[in-house]
């Protein structure tokens, strides 16, 4: 009943007897002489079957082949060339004898016998034959058809084939007949049987000698027993039986009781003798004794014995072969049961930590992280749950550890949509009786097992409280939200009737789950608080509005990236002469050092612009001063400077593109440093990409950069922006300009529609860099507002110019600034004949104001000074300095054009 085996250290091995041990162990009453004979049945049933099936399958297959080989040559000898000939000579048998015979010789065949169409033999091995009626079937073959078949000869069955001799009229002129024995095919059997015999003698001895080693490894195994080991056997498992805490209890297959050990008896509170008893006259509860009876199998199902909680097993005794019935194991898991309750409640409150550590806090969002810590505790924790923060927190700030802070609802999240708790965004404050008041204060958490009998809570708001408590909620757990020594706010646990309040050991779960969710809030809102400076400070570098002037329509558009700030920058800078500077760059990098960067990169090509430099020259100048920027700002540098940490940070170079567009001539002037190119939309819809020399990013030096110029039709639109509108990491740059190029290839829209349409369809979902655009829109200064001369270098013809400049002005009803602008002009045009050679050219614009020009091939510039009181001269350009808004200098590459701009009245 209880088989097993003894210590190996206790075991006694019986001397082996030569000779008798081996037959014993193979003798037919053994299981190995069983098994060995089975074995030697099946393998002599398989060769035998083996056999069989060999000789059919040959005997078929030589049949076919004697047949295909038969006809095979026959139908070749029929085809061979001469045969029709040969048989219609007078000598046919002595031409065809020869030949049929070395063809049967050569293929192995028995006979080849060639007939007339009568069927008269005119070939045969045998001469004696010849002349002799052909024995078989013909008329098919005389018909034209084959005929193969097997007969018998004196050798035994012969498979002959009969073909038809055609003449070249298709007219059967004789027979070709040949033939082979069965046996000539079929001979290989001979060779294959002996293998199949040796290969079911060898699987005799393989089986032999295999159960021979199994049957000796068991015995090894095993160690043959005696009766005096077998009984101290049953000794040592009767002893463990009703030693071990675990009862155990053997049914039979009639429902009675076979064993039960001492626990079993004790678990159970079996009678005296229980063993074969049937288990309904043991006293024992309806629903155990239908377990053990039902012989129906069940692993650690716990049931109720009195006063304990079992944890029963029951398996079947005969599922392997054994004796019919069932054996039942029984463990007290009273204590067990308590102990995995609080095991589990302990697993999943660290399985809801351990969620809120990954799924709380997964943006830098402050709404969005308190929206998370809501959702997290909700049906885990909690019914509903409010997340309040100080005012000042939702704006990235500090809030100040004081109490009556005013208090901003942030998240509301619970088991229906439709709560009555204060909703998302309500601006609050809590009152001094509350118990979040109080745990803000203190920074403690406060427990309210009764919400309706929470007077100082029901303070706070007397109508809104009341409607919650109808609602149902009826405990409450307020935690403030802590982290660095800082409060941020306070968050709510609540609970409705139909659950257990809240308990104090609890509030450390609250506590984690509060502690956590404070830090991410605090990340996000330091976090908002340094992308609010960055961005503020962004925007403060940036311009606020566009200049007045009259050569452009511009409109802009700038978008920041989702996070962080770039260095993304534009700028449109009216010139003299009613020209007009767009200017577009792009720091590399992001963060508070691209950002001031550009700021500074904005001021200098401010600075730049008023030099009325060429766009090559001004990127020459960016180039040299970013480079000292990176230099200056270098670790090494700054680690020079007491008390000044290293940044870790420089600049890596930035894009500009710089474009000069003059309403007189219609030209405009581009330079670019590694920038994207611009695009120039005509008026009729056309998007051209000029090609426009890159030169090097500024920053790298080594290479001078180009210029380029275009003229621009009227109403045509220039447009300029930043790699961050046709670049993403979803698509290539190429794909980008083609994307831009369908954008704007759309005529007669305004500035503003341009903007507004390349973003709606080119604008990425999630921005990872910022995007800058500027379109601008060409007017012209028509022939009615530009008027000029040529002026010869003689001082005698200054009178005549101010003369026609004095007529032009009464034309355009500016005869009040007649005078101002005769002077002007008068100082210009002398200073140049006397300093200058070459042709001289005045030019008057109206435009916002009326602007002088006078131009010469000189490239001496002027200088203003104070002349003495006993100078003669020196002093023209004060004069020019004092009447005029604004003058200057420009170069151009014949010379230089001095001008000054007069305001109109």
């Amino acid at each position: 009943m209880f088989p097993g085996r003894r210590p190996r250290s206790q075991r006694r091995e019986r001397p082996e007897v030569p000779g008798r041990r081996s037959r014993s162990r193979l003798s037919v009453r053994s299981v190995a002489g069983q098994v060995l004979v089975l074995q030697l049945v099946i393998v002599l049933l398989l060769g035998a079957a083996a056999t069989v099936a060999l000789v059919l399958q040959v005997r078929r297959d030589s049949t076919e082949e004697a047949r295909g080989r038969s006809l095979a040559v026959a139908e070749s000898f029929a085809s061979s060339p001469g045969i029709v000939r040969e048989l219609q000579s007078r000598h046919a048998t002595a031409l065809l004898q020869p030949k049929a015979e070395a063809v049967r010789k050569k293929s192995n065949l028995d006979f080849i016998v060639v007939t007339d169409d009568r069927g008269i033999r005119i070939t045969h091995p045998v001469p004696g034959l010849i002349g002799k009626h052909f024995v078989g079937t013909i008329k098919p073959a005389l018909a034209g058809g084959r005929v193969t078949e097997i007969v018998n000869g004196p050798g035994g069955e012969v498979s002959q084939a009969v073909v038809p001799v055609f003449d070249g009229h298709q007219h059967v002129i004789g027979l070709v007949s040949a033939g082979i024995l069965v046996k000539k095919v079929s001979g290989f059997v001979d060779r294959q049987l002996p293998l199949l015999i040796g290969a079911v003698i060898a699987s005799l001895a393989l089986a032999t000698g295999g159960t021979t080693l199994v049957s000796r490894r068991l015995r090894r195994q095993t160690r043959g027993l005696d009766p005096v080991e077998m009984t101290q056997m049953y000794e040592h498992h009767d002893a463990v039986l009703h030693s071990v805490r675990e009862g155990v209890l053997i049914v039979g297959s009639d429902g009675r009781l076979v064993l039960a050990n001492d626990e079993a008896s004790r678990l159970l509170d079996l009678p005296p003798r229980p063993e074969g008893r049937p288990v309904e006259d043991l006293g024992l509860e309806p629903h155990i004794t239908d377990l053990l009876v039902s012989r129906r199998v069940v692993t650690d199902e716990v049931v109720v014995a009195g006063e304990r909680l079992l944890a029963v097993n029951n398996r079947l005794t005969d599922r392997v072969g054994g004796p019919p019935g069932s054996v039942a194991t029984l463990r007290d898991s009273t204590e067990l049961r308590a102990l995995s309750g609080r095991a589990d409640v302990a697993q999943k409150r660290l399985k809801l930590l351990y969620d809120a550590s990954v799924e709380i806090g997964t943006t830098l969002d402050i709404g969005r992280t308190a929206e998370e810590l809501a959702q997290m505790a909700v049906t885990r924790f909690a019914d509903f749950v409010t997340v309040d923060l100080a005012e000042p927190v939702a704006r990235g700030e500090e809030p100040l550890a004081v109490s009556g802070v005013e208090m901003l609802r942030a998240a509301v999240h619970g088991l229906s949509r439709d709560h009555p708790f204060y909703p998302v965004g309500k601006h609050f404050s809590f009152v001094a009786s509350t118990p979040q008041a109080w745990g803000y204060g203190s920074g403690r958490p406060v427990v309210e097992t009764d919400l309706a009998e929470a007077t100082g809570w029901q303070a706070q708001d007397p109508e809104q409280t009341a409607k919650v408590v109808e609602y149902g909620v009826r405990s409450l757990v307020t935690v403030p939200l802590r982290a660095r020594g800082v409060l941020l706010g306070m968050v709510n646990f609540w609970r409705m009737k139909e659950r257990e309040p809240f308990e104090d050991e609890e509030v450390s779960l609250a506590e984690e789950l509060a502690s956590h969710a404070a830090v991410c809030i605090d990340n996000a809102r330091r976090y908002t608080r340094e992308h609010t400076m960055a961005v503020t400070l962004q925007h403060s570098l940036l311009p606020r509005a566009l200049p007045a002037q009259s050569a452009l329509d511009v409109a802009f558009r700038y978008l920041p990236a989702e996070s962080g700030v770039g260095g993304d920058w534009f700028d449109v800078i009216p010139l003299p002469g009613a020209r007009v500077a767009l200017v577009v760059g792009d720091v590399v990098g992001h963060g508070l050092h691209a950002a001031a960067t550009m700021g500074r990169l904005r001021t200098a090509v401010h600075n730049f612009s008023t030099l009325d430099l060429p766009p090559d020259e001004i990127l020459s100048h960016l180039d040299d001063l970013i480079a000292r920027i990176d230099q200056d700002e270098s670790p090494g540098s700054l680690e020079r400077i007491e008390g000044l940490e290293a940044a870790g940070e420089s600049i890596i170079g930035a894009t500009c593109l710089y474009a000069i567009y003059d309403p007189v001539t219609r030209r405009c002037t581009m330079a670019r440093a590694g920038h994207p190119p611009p695009a120039v939309v005509s008026p009729d819809g056309s998007v051209e990409f000029p090609d426009l020399p890159a030169g090097p990013p500024l920053g790298l030096g080594g290479l001078p950069f180009e210029t380029a110029e275009l003229e621009l039709a009227e109403n045509s639109n220039l447009v300029l922006y930043t790699d961050g509108l046709i670049e993403d990491r979803r698509r290539e740059i190429d794909t980008g300009l083609e994307l831009l190029r369908d954008a704007l290839s759309l005529p007669g829209r305004t500035p503003e529609e341009i903007c507004t349409h390349v973003l709606d369809e080119m604008l990425p979902t999630t921005p990872s860099d910022d995007i800058a655009l500027i379109a601008a829109r060409t007017r012209v200064l028509g022939a009615g507002r530009v008027v000029s001369w040529e002026v010869a270098s003689d001082p005698a013809v200054v009178a005549g110019v101010r003369a026609a400049v004095l007529r032009q002005l009464e034309q355009w009803g500016l005869g009040d600034c007649g005078f101002t602008a005769e002077l002007v002009l008068s100082e210009l045009i002398t200073n140049a004949i006397r300093h200058a050679t070459g042709p001289i050219r005045v030019q008057l614009l109206r435009d916002r104001g009326l602007i002088c020009e006078v131009s010469d091939s000189s490239s001496t510039s002027p200088h203003l000074r104070y002349a003495a009181t006993t100078d003669e001269g020196g002093r023209g350009l004060f004069l020019v300095a004092q009447f005029a808004d604004r003058w200057g200098t420009r170069y151009t590459p014949d010379g230089k054009v001095i001008w000054a701009e007069l305001a109109l009245p």
